[in-house]
């Protein structure tokens, strides 16, 4: 989902509009309680980071594929990217969908 909104900004003799997208960012609660590993990349492999504290929620900017992981919704290989280097598996976000929720990584 996208808003956009145009803003007048002062440019030399006038003024123009310049429109600008915003992304609504949406969050998803994690598995009841979980605290839930942090990785910085898409699978087990990766090291933690940090871990999330029970009743934590997530924003989820892209998802990517990665390792296989059984958890509270089930199994899946989809990788929530939360965060700037930090992933956690989406089969302990409660996304309402077993597949992808959000745009893939690039």
């Amino acid at each position: 989902m996208s808003v956009d909104h145009a803003e007048e900004i002062e440019s030399g003799d006038g003024k123009e509009a310049v429109t600008a997208t915003a992304t609504a960012l949406h969050y998803y609660a994690v598995a009841p309680g979980a605290r839930l590993n942090v990785r910085s990349g898409p699978g087990t492999g990766y090291s933690i980071v940090r871990t999330l504290a029970e009743g934590a929620s997530v924003p989820i900017y892209c998802q990517t594929p990665g390792t296989s992981v059984s958890g509270y919704y089930g199994t899946s290989n989809i990788w929530d990217n939360i965060s700037n280097g930090e992933f956690v598996s989406d089969a302990y976000v409660n996304t309402g969908s077993d597949g992808y929720v959000a745009s893939r990584c690039g």
